[in-house]
């Protein structure tokens, strides 16, 4: 059997695997299945197909020179993990074209050659550059306002205001004006409290709402300063909390998230309880969210069934 190089997360350009192991190798791999052809000039191994690492370095040997990882691939690998991973996403100079495929995404910019950096030896756009671009372009917002909480979520308290700026300066900056209202707005909302994708989805739905805006990781503290507990979103103003019940961190946890809310209740909190079923209709959840916050009743009819 033939012994493969490394090549790229197990990608290869079709030209340099031939110039490497030969005419006859190159077959015999092909067609005993560990490689696979990605497309007329790339080729990778079978057992690493699936991964994004493997499909984002075949995307670019395919691409050639000048390509770069971009938009929700180009996150993700700045650790951004609710980005979408379906697709692979290119950015591309305007003088070039490259033929769509259902699993790449190409972008065109002319982007600045600094804003290029190498995470695991793939080219990929800076974090400022791809998000700034995923707040104004993405289809699902909740998805870019998670990977924004992500990524602020991921510095030090102190770093976070100079981020949120040097983004707020990339999507003023935009060439492309479509979008930056939505950059705007989510940007806004971005603050690296919340703890999980889910509770910045909720929280763009209660923003979309029309709701006033939660203290989001609100902490409840005792006479001597001493904190008893910490809020997911809370309006301290009105007592009011919303907690999110994730399966994995609230399983088996029944009883003591029943003593914590009803200790939050002995002192004047009223506690709303969502899940998942809320995430795909916030009806109920919102119904009871206007009466709690003692919201218009145009508001509150919005939300009958």
């Amino acid at each position: 059997m033939t012994e493969l190089p490394p090549g790229l997360h197990g990608a290869y350009s079709r030209t340099r695997l031939h110039n490497h192991l030969g005419a006859k190798s190159l077959r015999n791999a092909i067609a005993e299945g560990r490689l696979v052809s990605y497309c007329r000039t790339v080729v990778i191994q079978r057992e690493r197909m699936t991964s994004l690492h493997t499909r984002a370095a075949a995307a670019l040997l395919m691409a050639g020179q000048g390509a770069a990882l971009a938009s929700h691939t180009a996150v993700w690998l700045h650790g951004c993990t609710a980005a979408d991973t379906n697709r692979v996403h290119l950015v591309l100079g305007y003088e070039r074209k490259l033929r769509p495929r259902p699993d790449v995404a190409v972008h065109y910019d002319s982007y600045d050659p600094a804003d290029v950096v190498e995470i695991d030896g793939l080219r990929t756009m800076a974090l400022d550059y791809a998000l700034a671009d995923l707040l104004c372009r993405a289809r699902h917002r909740s998805t870019a306002l998670a990977c924004a909480d992500q990524a602020l979520g991921a510095l030090p308290p102190q770093q976070r205001a100079a981020f949120k700026a040097d983004l707020s300066v990339r999507i003023a900056a935009r060439r492309d004006y479509r979008g930056r209202r939505q950059g705007v707005f989510l940007l806004d909302l971005a603050t690296g409290l919340p703890e999980s994708p889910p509770e910045s989805t909720l929280l763009l739905m209660i923003a979309e709402a029309g709701f006033p805006l939660p203290e989001p990781q609100h902490s409840v503290r005792d006479l001597d300063d001493r904190e008893l507990w910490r809020l997911d979103f809370a309006w301290p103003d009105a007592r009011v909390a919303v907690e999110y019940d994730g399966y994995a961190a609230h399983v088996g946890k029944a009883e003591a998230d029943q003593a914590r809310d009803e200790d939050l209740r002995r002192r004047g909190w009223k506690v709303l309880r969502a899940d998942v079923s809320d995430l795909r209709n916030p009806v109920h959840l919102f119904r009871q969210l206007s009466v709690e916050l003692a919201s218009p009743e145009r508001r509150a009819r919005a939300f009958r069934t």
